[in-house]
């Protein structure tokens, strides 16, 4: 097995206690047998248990940021894809697997993202990209009508991923899926400030 396959095999073990133990805690002792790995093996590629959680969050939001491309790519618009977009995020918290698996972070990513801000930096990016190339897509019939004189598109992408995100954490803080309203309201949101008007009923459709 090569050194990818070892460090790709930790991550997946980490996952694996994680989802079992609802908690970020997990010993070594779970880990390397979850594993099937040695102390050695789990030292080559990760200094300490907060280097596997941060190589645990950025695996996780390039997997969703895969997602995420794959469901902007079918939308017939901008705003269509701004939805595609909000709707992927926010659907982690009805998804069993990516809940047990991002829920435990709640409580850490902070930390981590502390200790580790280049590589917090990094991962956003992963998931800001798509979200980002819908922004610059929009024409004028799109969600960001007159964007280049109200300011900057990738400023305007981190504020839409900083509240799409907080509603996902509350979601998964309080163990309730997002229902149609939740996403419509959300998204009519995000749309009506990209737009910069007050109109509550912009189109939304997929």
């Amino acid at each position: 097995m090569g050194e990818p396959e070892v460090r790709a095999q930790l991550i997946e073990a980490a996952y694996a206690v994680v989802e079992r133990t609802g908690a970020l805690d997990l010993t070594m002792r779970d880990l390397l047998c979850e594993a099937g790995l040695s102390n050695q093996a789990f030292y080559r590629h990760f200094r300490s248990k907060d280097d596997l959680f941060i190589a645990m969050l950025d695996d996780g939001r390039r997997r969703m940021a895969g997602h995420l491309r794959r469901r902007m790519s079918g939308a017939a618009t901008p705003a269509a894809a701004v939805r595609s977009w909000v709707e992927g995020v926010l659907g982690q918290a009805g998804d069993p697997l990516a809940a047990a698996r991002t829920r435990p972070f709640l409580t850490h990513v902070d930390r981590l993202a502390a200790r580790f801000p280049e590589e917090q930096r990094a991962s956003e990016r992963t998931m800001l990209e798509p979200l980002v190339a819908a922004l610059r897509g929009a024409d004028d019939g799109g969600p960001r009508s007159g964007a280049e004189q109200r300011g900057d598109i990738e400023r305007d992408a981190r504020t839409v991923y900083l509240l799409t995100v907080a509603a996902l954490h509350q979601h998964l803080r309080d163990g309730t899926r997002p229902g149609r309203a939740d996403t419509d309201h959300l998204t009519a949101f995000v749309l009506n400030g990209l737009r910069g008007t007050g109109d509550r009923s912009p189109d939304t459709s997929r």
